[in-house]
């Protein structure tokens, strides 16, 4: 009998790690020498990565996509969010964007991203939540809203006392405009995007520990209580999910929504760096069923980004996060998106 239950044991790890989310990725656009849609969409089926985010709604890009069953991330950007406060305009952007292409896979809409009350991002604070609000009332008209979730992109910048995770709490000023976005996210059953950069956590750590963030470490890092942590990618993602329970948000899952590495332009920004981060990452999200504090789940994550984009700035960093180049080469040996 032990034996028959150790053997059903296995059989369902097997299943649960052959059943790995697959990694998607960023398909940034800011660049003057990137290769046409088309050629994206078919070099995403090629490299077998089915799951795409885009920021904008891209005529081109959606069009190529029509058929292709790549499940997709669409975004409204910034500037759009006041608009969208207007039940009839987003109802019109949902026409527009969303039943215009019922051969494109859908799967989330990312209303907003990394809207900071701190940033310069602050114009746009007050417009987010009723955005996604009549985002999801428009979906929710034609029937689509159990199919396409609608959330907002938030990143670690709206965090304090994250290390350890368990301390993390949302900034006293970004409290008033979170709380009511992840309350809406719990009523409607709906996920918080994230985007998640150890790169910049590692460039904020006076200890500069490098393997921590690479995947790298040998052993525990950070003893949090009962909690050990050998990554930080784990642990800004656990900072989220602990800020989050604090305002009602403890049964919101969170999607990656972006996590990359740049291979040039500053400190610890070297291909080996990078190409180290992205392919521990995929193989971390493979293996792993959740954060040691949010077990039983898969991470579901989007590399940033497709390609190196030319026009991105102001830093140096942000035109070098691409995996592929923009002649579509990969750029690191070894990885692997399914």
């Amino acid at each position: 009998m032990a034996s028959k239950l150790l053997l059903l044991g296995l059989l369902v790890k097997l299943l649960m790690l052959t059943d790995a989310q697959p990694v998607g990725v960023c398909n940034g656009r800011n660049g003057d020498n990137l290769p046409s849609e088309q050629d994206v969409v078919t070099l995403f089926q090629n490299k077998g990565i089915s799951r795409m985010r885009i920021y904008d709604p891209l005529q081109p890009t959606l069009e190529a996509l029509g058929g292709t069953n790549i499940e997709l991330m669409i975004g409204v950007p910034n500037e759009a969010l006041q608009m969208l406060t207007n039940q009839n305009a987003a109802k019109t952007w949902v026409n527009d964007n969303i039943l215009r292409y019922p051969n494109v896979n859908f799967k989330y809409i990312a209303v907003g991203n990394e809207v900071d009350p701190n940033k310069e991002s602050s114009q746009y604070v007050n417009f987010v939540l009723p955005a996604m609000q009549n985002i999801h009332n428009a979906l929710k008209d034609v029937g689509l809203d159990g199919q396409i979730k609608v959330s907002t992109a938030t990143y670690t910048g709206l965090l304090d006392n994250t290390s350890p995770p368990s301390g993390s709490v949302f900034k006293g000023n970004v409290q008033g405009f979170i709380e009511p976005i992840v309350k809406f996210l719990a009523e409607n059953k709906l996920p918080m995007l994230a985007n998640i950069y150890p790169y910049f956590g590692y460039l904020g750590d006076p200890n500069k520990n490098l393997q921590y963030a690479l995947f790298t470490a040998q052993g525990t890092v950070v003893n949090d209580g009962s909690v050990q942590y050998s990554n930080l990618f784990d642990a800004m993602l656990d900072a989220h999910y602990v800020a989050q329970a604090r305002v009602g948000g403890e049964n919101v899952e969170i999607v990656v929504s972006e996590s990359g590495w740049p291979s040039e332009g500053g400190e610890g920004a070297t291909v080996d760096n990078a190409g180290t981060y992205y392919k521990n990452l995929i193989e971390h999200l493979k293996g792993t069923t959740g954060t040691p504090t949010k077990q039983g789940i898969r991470i579901e994550t989007y590399l940033f980004a497709m390609f190196d984009e030319n026009k991105k700035g102001p830093e140096e960093t942000e035109k070098h996060f691409g995996i592929f180049s923009p002649d579509q080469q990969l750029k690191y040996d070894g990885l692997s998106f399914n």
